[in-house]
C-alpha cells in the first residue's frame, strides 16, 4: 500500500520547507514543545491503529481512505488541526466499539455461567440437623462428598428443632441423622425420602418403627471403629479390676501405703470368668483381647448361632449363667426398645459380691438406679462404666462420688480415624442407596424387599442383612 497519499498537495511540502527556513529560530525555541506534541500524536496514531487492526464491526471504508493520512502525518511528526480531530474521534468511536463488544461478552459469559449452573445443579438433596455429632464443631463435610459430589447430592444444614427440620427437610432424597431426635413426627412429614443414614454404631436417636412403617431405609456404621471399642472394654476391665482410679488418688494424697494392702483383697486375673451380654462385633474383639490374659469365657446372644460363639472361644450360655458365674460381666446390647432397661435389680442379685460390671453398649439397658443400689449395698463390688442412661449425669448422680466406679465419657469409639472412617461410611451408603442401591448396612432390612433398590452385595448367610 502506498503509505503516502497522492492528494497531499505538494506546494504544502515545499511551504513548510521555506516557513521552517525563515522561523528557523523560532522553531528552535520550541523544538521541545513540538517533539513532546509529535510523541503525543505519534502514541494516539499507534493506540488507534491497534484499535483498527481485525475490526469488522465500523465502517471499513472510513478507515482504508483517512485514517492512513493522519497516521503517516502523526508519525512524521506533523500535525494540525484536522488530523488531531479525526485521531480524536476514530478513538472514541473505536473506544465505544470496545465497550459495546464487552457487554456483549458479559452477558456471554453470563449465559454460559447460568447454563452452567444449571448443568451443575445437585440432582439430590440430604437434608442434616445444624451441628456436630460426636466430633468437633466446624469440620465440614469433606470425608462425606466425596462419595456424594460424583452423583451430584448436596448437604443442606437445616436448624437443629423439629419444626424447623421438618420444613426444611420435606422434599430431602435422604436425611443424615445427627444432632436431634429423627421421630415420628419428622420422618412421617418426609414425602419424598429414599433413605435415613447414621454416622454411628447406634441407633436409637431414630424412630425405627416409623421409618420401616414409611419403607424408609436407616443405615448406621457398626463395623467402623470396633477395635476402638473393645479397647476400650479391655481397659475398663484391667482399671476396674486393679482399682487404677482408686491407686492413683492414693499415691496423689501421700497414702503410699494403703496400696498394697487394697489389692491384696483381689484374686489374680488368670483363670477368672468373663461374661457377655449379646455377642457382637464388638464383644467378638474383646475376646480375641481377653483370652491371652487366660480368661474363660461364656457368652448370652439368643439371636446368633452357638457355632459363632464357640468359634470365637467362648461358651453358649444362659442370661443367668453369665450372670452368677461370672467375675465380670462385660454389657454390649444395643439401645433397642425391646431391650431397654433390661437389667434391672434382680440381675444383678445374681452375680457375685466380687464381680465388676463393664458398659460400654448403650446406658439405657441398664436400671441405673438398681445398678447405684447394687454398688451401695454390696451386690457388686465395681462398675466400669463408659455409658450413663442420662448423658452427661447430673451433678447429684451418686456414681460421681462412688469410688467403686471408674467412668469415662462415652468415648470409647474415640481414636484418630473416627471422624474420617465414620464420614466416609456416610457417603458412602447415602451414595448406594441414592443411585439405586442396597446399602451395605440396613438396620430395618425388611423394607429393602419392598423398594426400587437393587441389591448388589452376595448373599450372606450370616446374622444381619449384609453381614
Amino acid at each position: 500500500m502506498n503509505l503516502v497519499n497522492p492528494r497531499i498537495p505538494h506546494f504544502a511540502l515545499h511551504q513548510i520547507a521555506r516557513d521552517s527556513a525563515r522561523n528557523a529560530e523560532a522553531d528552535q525555541c520550541c523544538a521541545h514543545q513540538n517533539a513532546g506534541l509529535g510523541a503525543i500524536f505519534r502514541l494516539l496514531s499507534l493506540i488507534l491503529f491497534n484499535f483498527m487492526v481485525g475490526s469488522e464491526n465500523l465502517d471499513g471504508t472510513i478507515w482504508q481512505n483517512d485514517w492512513p493520512q493522519a497516521m503517516v502525518k502523526a508519525l512524521a511528526g506533523g500535525y494540525d488541526v484536522t488530523s488531531v480531530e479525526f485521531l480524536t474521534k476514530g478513538i472514541a468511536l473505536r473506544a465505544s466499539e470496545v465497550g459495546r463488544r464487552r457487554k456483549s461478552r458479559v452477558r456471554t459469559n453470563t449465559e454460559i455461567s447460568n447454563r452452567e449452573k444449571r448443568k451443575h445443579m445437585a440432582k439430590f438433596r440430604v437434608v442434616t440437623p445444624k451441628g456436630a455429632s460426636f466430633t468437633v464443631a466446624g469440620g465440614g463435610y469433606g470425608y462425606e462428598k466425596e462419595a456424594l459430589d460424583p452423583i451430584g447430592a448436596e448437604i443442606i444444614e437445616a436448624p437443629a428443632n423439629e419444626a424447623e427440620f421438618i420444613e426444611a427437610a420435606r422434599t430431602a432424597d435422604a436425611i443424615y441423622a445427627k444432632g436431634i431426635p429423627i421421630s415420628k413426627k419428622i420422618i412421617d412429614s418426609l414425602q419424598n425420602c429414599k433413605v435415613i443414614t447414621l454416622g454411628t454404631v447406634g441407633v436409637d436417636s431414630v424412630d425405627i418403627k416409623a421409618a420401616t412403617a414409611r419403607g424408609i431405609p436407616v443405615t448406621n456404621v457398626p463395623d467402623t471403629f470396633i477395635e476402638e471399642v473393645a479397647d476400650h472394654a479391655m481397659m475398663l476391665l484391667l482399671a476396674g479390676f486393679r482399682r487404677l482410679v482408686e491407686q492413683d488418688k492414693m499415691v496423689r494424697q501421700g497414702r503410699w501405703t494403703e496400696g498394697r494392702p487394697a489389692l491384696l483383697k483381689i484374686p489374680r486375673l488368670m483363670g477368672q470368668t468373663l461374661g457377655f451380654i449379646s455377642f457382637g462385633r464388638v464383644a467378638r474383639a474383646v475376646a480375641k483381647r481377653a483370652a491371652p490374659f487366660g480368661l474363660r469365657m461364656l457368652a448370652y446372644d439368643p439371636f446368633i448361632s452357638e457355632t459363632l460363639i464357640y468359634d470365637h472361644g467362648a461358651l453358649p450360655a444362659t442370661l443367668s449363667e453369665v450372670l452368677s458365674q461370672s467375675d465380670f460381666v462385660s454389657m454390649h446390647a444395643p439401645a433397642r426398645p425391646e431391650v431397654h432397661r433390661m437389667l434391672g435389680e434382680s440381675h444383678f442379685r445374681q452375680m457375685k459380691p466380687t464381680a465388676t460390671f463393664i458398659n460400654t453398649g448403650r446406658g439405657a439397658t441398664v436400671n441405673e438406679e438398681a445398678l447405684i443400689k447394687a454398688l451401695q449395698e454390696g451386690w457388686i463390688a465395681h462398675a466400669a462404666l463408659d455409658v450413663l442412661e442420662t448423658e452427661p449425669p447430673s451433678h447429684n448422680n451418686p456414681m460421681l462420688s462412688m469410688e467403686n466406679v471408674t467412668l469415662t465419657a462415652h468415648v470409647a469409639s474415640a481414636s484418630a480415624r473416627f471422624d474420617e472412617a465414620r464420614k466416609r461410611r456416610v457417603g458412602y451408603e447415602l451414595s448406594l442407596v441414592l443411585s439405586g442401591m442396597w446399602p451395605v448396612s440396613c438396620v430395618n432390612p425388611s423394607v429393602l424387599q419392598n423398594t426400587q433398590l437393587r441389591r448388589w452385595q452376595p448373599v450372606s448367610m450370616e446374622r444381619g442383612p449384609n453381614s
